[in-house]
């Protein structure tokens, strides 16, 4: 029988004051009784002698000190784990909100997790397809790697993740793979378009969601990618798994982490944020990787909304350290149209040279990127220099890369919402704008691959006549 405790000193916000308490731990599960048998929950954020600090699930609204009964579980935040969690909704503390038949678990597990030692890791190396171009041809995304992308306000990085959960892949392992994916602190409409997205193209059936709607208590949103996590360990370490956690949006975390530390009334680092925000976020993001000797694996894309689109800002800056690399998600792009808006220029994967090449992708591939790279560079620096000089004022070889820029943007970047290209045909895409540039200027591509996939003038004439 679990002692009942009736000494609530204080209740701020989402946290309450529990004095006189026998033996409490951090991280340890609370229930609070309140008024006609209601229960809330909580856990223990800090212990000094015998109080304990308690962080409310559900807030603290009608809750009453004198008649509030709270009762310590002597266990951590835990989620109960089956095979049976794939093709499952659940809210961000784990409970079924989909409608569907109650989880029998086979087992508990803390959703703090467990560190991975760093000597049992695996380096990743398998390329995963996303089946969008500029990911899969300029900023390569490797098994076991974390790579977030940083959008802005009102850029379309919810359908960029939606179409990148429903298609990716590790191309030929034939193994199972799954996606695992956690949003925080959106709003009903997005919750509503990531269910549907992924029941129509039937991604659901692979997938397990955690959702975290913007009313829902802060405390659950930073729970929420911790769940999403433990699912995505128990996949992958446990059934073998290759599995992609999308966690969106980390700015919301963020901004639930830096709304407690102020109820702490914890000194504040850069703009607010608690000073072991780097330290809360690597907790995060190192959940992800490759074990030796497991079949499965963790690859992680957090997804976040830089303010005021500022890159050094502290959530994406602090992000960067910590991951390998980042996509940039171009208000410049989503204002001319295109679809997805990926920056390639500033965007980077650190593990791209690792996934791709003969065996892996086609020996082609690290040549054409190369050369893709400086061309569209090159394209985007006349066009600057037409606007500052006009047309006029650039070389016959400039007005080439101009051109070359356009026809970039609008052939290699630009793809449908439901457009799932193969790795070969963006490649080839590639080759084929490389086609624009005289021989001389493809100075970063081998010869042999020339001659073996750059196309001649008579094919590109006889193309149409086949079709």
């Amino acid at each position: 029988m679990l002692k009942e405790y009736l000494t609530v000193r204080e209740v701020a916000g989402p946290l309450m004051l529990v004095e006189k308490v026998e033996e409490a731990k951090y991280g340890e599960l609370v229930e609070i009784v309140v008024g006609e048998g209601e229960i809330r929950r909580g856990r223990v954020l800090e212990v000094e002698g015998t109080n304990a600090l308690v962080q409310l699930f559900e807030g603290s609204a009608g809750l009453e000190l004198t008649s509030a009964r709270v009762r310590f579980l002597g266990r951590g935040l835990e989620l109960g784990v089956s095979p049976e969690i794939l093709g499952r909704v659940f809210d961000g503390l784990g409970r079924p909100i989909d409608d569907g038949p109650k989880i029998i678990p086979e087992a508990r597990l803390d959703t703090n997790g467990n560190p991975i030692n760093p000597y049992a890791r695996d380096y990743p190396s398998e390329f995963i397809q996303t089946g969008i171009s500029a990911i899969d041809g300029l900023n390569t995304l490797v098994r076991g790697q974390k790579l977030p992308i940083f959008s802005g306000s009102g850029l379309p990085h919810s359908q960029l993740a939606a179409q990148i959960a429903r298609q990716a892949k590790v191309l030929g392992t034939g193994e199972q793979f799954a996606v695992v994916f956690g949003a925080m602190g959106i709003t009903f409409e997005e919750a509503d378009f990531f269910i549907s997205d992924f029941r129509r193209t039937g991604a659901i059936e692979r997938a397990v969601l955690f959702i975290n709607l913007a009313d829902d208590p802060a405390i659950e949103r930073i729970s929420t990618p911790r769940m999403a996590l433990t699912a995505a360990e128990y996949l992958a370490y446990e059934l073998g798994m290759h599995v992609l956690v999308i966690l969106t949006d980390m700015t919301n975390y963020c901004e639930a982490l830096r709304e407690v530390s102020a109820a702490r009334r914890e000194v504040p680092g850069r703009r607010g944020y608690p000073g072991y925000l780097y330290t809360d976020l690597a907790t995060i993001y190192e959940r992800a990787g490759r074990i030796k000797g497991k079949k499965g694996s963790i690859t992680q894309i957090p997804i976040l909304t830089m303010p005021e689109d500022d890159k050094t800002h502290p959530i994406p800056d602090l992000t960067g350290y910590i991951t390998e690399g980042q996509i940039i998600v171009s208000r410049e792009l989503h204002r001319k149209g295109i679809y997805p808006p990926i920056d390639v220029l500033p965007s980077l994967s650190r593990l791209k040279d690792k996934g791709i090449g003969e065996g892996k992708t086609r020996e082609d591939h690290a040549d054409t990127m190369n050369q893709l790279y400086a061309a569209y560079a090159r394209g985007k620096e006349a066009k600057e220099l037409a606007v500052i000089l006009g047309e006029a004022a650039l070389s016959p070889a400039d007005k080439i890369f101009s051109r070359f820029a356009d026809e970039f943007e609008h052939k290699y970047i630009q793809q449908g919402v439901d457009e799932n290209r193969g790795f070969e045909q963006t490649l080839d895409i590639g080759w084929d704008l490389l086609g624009m540039l005289p021989v001389d200027e493809l100075t970063r591509i081998r010869m042999e691959f020339i001659e073996k996939y750059l196309p001649t003038p008579d094919e590109e004439e006889t193309e149409p006549a086949r079709e």
